[in-house]
């Protein structure tokens, strides 16, 4: 026969066993419900050649994907995940994705179905957590290829075409670049005065604007600078706003690419690798391989000195038109830099940062749309005087119109031998109504 003491100290031992072990049941599912990955937000962005959808994870994940047939979908598998956000805010459909669907699968993972338009190619990629960012998961879909494009670099060979300006709108989608005290993004700043100043360049006869990013979605370093070659540009205009700590800090600056690659000035080369590490933020491809023949010394040694050249030309002329619209100017003469969007070496290109947004009443201008249309009137000015000095712009003055009592856009059009639709365009009318004593600028002919 037990002892009742022996019996009474097992009966307990057996009693703290059971709550040590409920103990680690409950640590060990508590732990691996810590551990699951939440898909915290999710954002769409629509490019003119892709859709990108951005899942931000509350840690790394791995992921799975996969496709399915009528109807089109693609499938991405997320392990251990669980799905903290409400898909259903994204503005669907776009041209590429027609919607989305998720659900929770067996194993604790999340299953997201999009419905996609037939040809459509996807490409996924992780980027790692930044200082500003969290995990992502990428999804790029890119849709069925179309006839192939015709390589525009010979355009450049061309006689008597119109001169092509590229005009790029630094950062956009997931990349907001600077932010201002009153949450004014660098984006739309420069997306504003881009289209401002392509709208002016359009305007004037022998000239034309492209516009590298044209809605609010992130263009790789790399690609803007593939898309400008592939243009046929003849000038590129980079448009950003900077920031600093001190809110007092104000005043434009222009940038050219620096001759040797090592940057002696302290500032321009904080400023360049700050722009450099952009892509980081907007989520390009981290396996992107960077094809530049300039940077790699596959051209001449003449092609780059003339590139270089043109572009230190084009700055000075850029600061002296911003001076002469009274905007505040932080230096007085060029500043060089390692950008990786200026190495289009064999054009004239220069990076404007036109202001601080991190001056709280700088910003508030910067949000302006009349400030906006100022700095790229200058923008403009600057360029159609470099064409002029260059030989490749005629030098015709300005011509207007002061309206007088009677006056109509039609007669007015018949007048100088134009159309309507130009001095609309010229001079940015939203409404075919005139006031006496209003001052028209006519379209050169």
């Amino acid at each position: 026969m037990q002892n009742p003491q022996t019996q009474s100290l097992s009966s307990l031992q057996l009693r703290r066993l059971t709550a040590v072990c409920v103990m680690m049941f409950a640590f060990f599912s508590a732990t691996t419900t810590q551990a699951s990955t939440q898909i915290k937000d999710v954002r769409l962005w629509t490019a003119p050649d892709h859709t990108r959808l951005v899942f931000d994870l509350s840690n790394s994940a791995e992921y799975e994907l996969f496709r399915l047939h009528n109807p089109e979908r693609i499938v991405i598998d997320i392990n251990n995940a669980k799905m903290s956000t409400n898909a259903a805010k994204l503005e669907l459909p776009d041209p590429v994705l027609l919607s989305i669907r998720y659900g929770s699968q067996k194993g604790n993972a999340t299953r997201i179905v999009l419905d996609v338009r037939e040809g459509v190619s996807p490409r996924t990629f992780l980027l790692k957590k930044s200082d500003a960012k969290p995990h992502r998961l990428v999804v790029d879909l890119y849709p069925k290829p179309n006839q192939p494009v015709t390589n525009n670099v010979m355009a450049s060979h061309q006689k008597n075409r119109d001169i092509i300006i590229a005009v790029d709108a630094g950062h956009g989608g997931e990349d907001p670049g600077a932010i201002g005290k009153n949450k004014l993004q660098e984006k739309k700043v420069t997306l504003a005065v881009a289209k401002t100043l392509a709208a002016r360049i359009n305007a004037q006869p022998g000239m034309k604007a492209v516009m590298v990013r044209d809605g609010d979605y992130y263009v790789s370093l790399r690609n803007r600078v593939k898309k400008v070659r592939e243009l046929g540009a003849d000038m590129m205009i980079s448009i950003h706003a900077d920031a600093v700590d001190t809110r007092s800090v104000q005043g434009a600056s222009v940038y050219t690419l620096s001759e040797s690659g090592a940057t002696p000035d302290r500032v321009a080369a904080a400023l360049a690798a700050k722009e450099n590490a952009a892509d980081e933020m907007g989520g390009a491809s981290p396996e992107a391989e960077v094809d530049d023949p300039f940077v790699r010394g596959i051209l001449g040694d003449m092609a780059k000195r003339d590139g270089l050249d043109s572009s230190e030309l084009l700055a000075n002329i850029m600061l002296n038109h911003l001076k002469e619209a009274n905007l505040p100017i932080k230096y007085d003469r060029p500043k060089h830099a390692r950008f990786a969007v200026l190495t289009t070496l064999e054009i004239p290109c220069v990076l404007v940062e036109v202001d601080y947004i991190s001056n709280p009443k700088r910003e508030r201008l910067l949000s302006d749309s009349k400030h906006q249309s100022t700095i790229a009137d200058s923008m403009y000015t600057a360029s159609k005087t470099f064409f002029t000095r260059m030989g490749r712009l005629q030098d015709r003055a300005d011509t207007y119109h002061t309206v007088n009592h009677g006056d109509s856009l039609w007669s007015i059009a018949k007048q100088y031998g134009v159309s309507v639709n130009e001095i609309r365009k010229v001079n940015r009318l939203e409404r075919s109504s005139l006031k006496v004593g209003q001052r028209l600028q006519m379209p050169q002919s």
